[in-house]
């Protein structure tokens, strides 16, 4: 319906996204509400629904082995549940004086405008893009999507080189490092920071290299990608830098992403430091309170260093929907904040990270004590124990656990979650040693090496 038409005393939600946070907000006020009381109309400009980003690089690589795995929940589902879905629908305006927006047919090119009396925005992220010659070429791709993810599969069928630039090291980069290892390609990741993995300090980042240049993966490190070289067809043949050029067959950008704000920002929506949409504790947008914002295209407070934050990852997103959904649908709920916790791998190196590291503790003001372990996922005897780094910072003086990072083998990316809540509930790491954990030579040394870890910190903070 558009701006005219007679809905009786039905409200509408009107929802601009159709992935984690858009679709858990519509489903969830959806079941709190049902079509009689509230009209739920969902824009989408993709293909998809409620698909999981985070998997685009394990189908990619093969360890998923189709696309449809990664669809939670397809269109005809959620059109089932009485949400008038619309996909290929990209929404282009925002007017919040009018409450209404205006859609596009990407196919056709039509356009309405469509009124609401409750909006959520859930437009997600976009890929970051260098501002660099040849970045555009056929061959050169980003994986936001599942059709980024597909094209890239029809890149990789058709070209007959087996060489692929990765530029950036992040979660994005190394984990598409991997998936085109395991496509056969010879694989160079070209890194602006010291190390890979500049969610972690750069020490922890540098076990992350040596086990990156061990599966045969070529790590350029301190380098800038000055442009991506073409070749006479118009595709992507090289990545160069200051000192050196990088053949490729296939380019794949790894530099992370941005809130997709665009839209936002025009409606003059307050935007924070970091580009992302504002909100309270129950995720209205800060000043209006009929619109929710959620997933991708928001800043969270970070509980332990007491700021905003840009944290893009699906379970946040999953969340937000959550609240929203339940906000919007009449009931309350609050989403109070993140810790900062992260996991990924490269193959079988596991690496995890929660709360500040040390630039981010220097950059709050936090004094802090650091220390790192080794110790082994399982007792020492116990057969398939293997290595494990652990560090952690403490707040001098008050001993606060301020975060943990960890890296090793199997078993030691999930063992980050017991910082996670120890930093939730502002646990001291004297407080952290006397953990009833759980224990079996088959799992964990008798004193687990998160715990260890927490031992050598409170040693620490008592002569700080």
């Amino acid at each position: 319906m558009s701006m005219g038409e007679v809905r009786g005393g039905t409200e509408r939600l009107v929802v601009i996204g159709g992935d984690a946070a858009g679709m858990s907000a519509a489903s969830q006020a959806r079941r709190l509400k049902g079509p009689g009381e509230l009209e739920i109309v969902a824009f989408e400009r993709g293909h998809f629904t409620s698909f999981s980003a985070c998997g685009i690089p394990y189908w990619v690589g093969g360890d998923v082995p189709e696309r449809d795995a990664l669809i939670a929940r397809a269109p005809e589902e959620h059109r089932a549940r009485g949400i008038d879905l619309r996909l290929r629908t990209e929404v282009t305006e925002i007017d919040v004086a009018g409450q209404r927006v205006r859609a596009r047919d990407v196919d056709s090119g039509a356009e309405s405008w469509t009124s609401y009396d409750k909006l959520v925005i859930a437009t997600g992220a976009r890929p970051v893009r260098p501002d660099l010659p040849g970045a555009d070429a056929p061959g050169v791709h980003g994986v936001q999507t599942l059709d980024d993810g597909q094209a890239l599969l029809d890149t990789l069928a058709r070209t007959r080189g087996r060489r692929a630039v990765v530029v950036g090291a992040g979660y994005i980069g190394v984990e598409m490092a991997e998936a085109l290892i395991n496509r056969g390609f010879e694989v160079t990741v070209v890194n602006r920071g010291k190390e890979p993995m500049s969610t972690l300090d750069a020490d922890m980042g540098r076990l992350v290299h040596r086990a990156m240049e061990g599966l045969g993966i070529t790590m350029v490190n301190d380098a800038e990608v000055t442009k991506i070289l073409t070749g006479e067809d118009g595709r992507a043949r090289a990545v160069a830098t200051e000192d050196a050029e990088y053949p490729a067959d296939v380019v794949v950008l790894g530099i992370g992403v941005r809130p997709e704000t665009s839209l936002a920002k025009a409606a003059g929506l307050p935007l924070g430091a970091h580009g992302g949409l504002l909100t309270d504790l129950a995720m209205r947008v800060r000043g209006h309170g009929n619109i929710w914002a959620g997933g991708d295209c928001v800043e969270v407070l970070n509980l332990v260093s007491g700021q905003d934050q840009y944290v893009p990852l699906g379970t946040h997103a999953n969340k937000h929907g959550q609240v929203i959904g339940t906000n919007a649908g009449g009931g309350y709920a609050t989403f109070p904040g993140v810790v900062g916790t992260a996991v990924s791998k490269v193959c079988d190196l596991e690496i995890a990270r929660t709360g500040l590291r040390e630039k981010d503790a220097d950059r709050v003001g936090l004094r802090y004590e650091t220390v790192t372990i080794e110790s082994t996922s399982r007792a020492g005897y116990y057969p398939g124990a293997s290595p494990m780094t652990v560090k952690m910072l403490a707040e001098r003086r008050t001993g606060r656990l301020l975060g943990v990072q960890i890296v090793g083998r199997e078993g030691a990316a999930k063992r980050v979650d017991i910082a996670a809540v120890a930093l939730t509930a502002r646990m001291t790491v004297e407080q952290m040693t006397a953990l009833d954990l759980g224990y079996a030579p088959p799992f964990s040394p008798v004193w687990d090496p998160v715990l260890v870890a927490a031992r050598k910190a409170a040693a620490k903070v008592r002569v700080s």
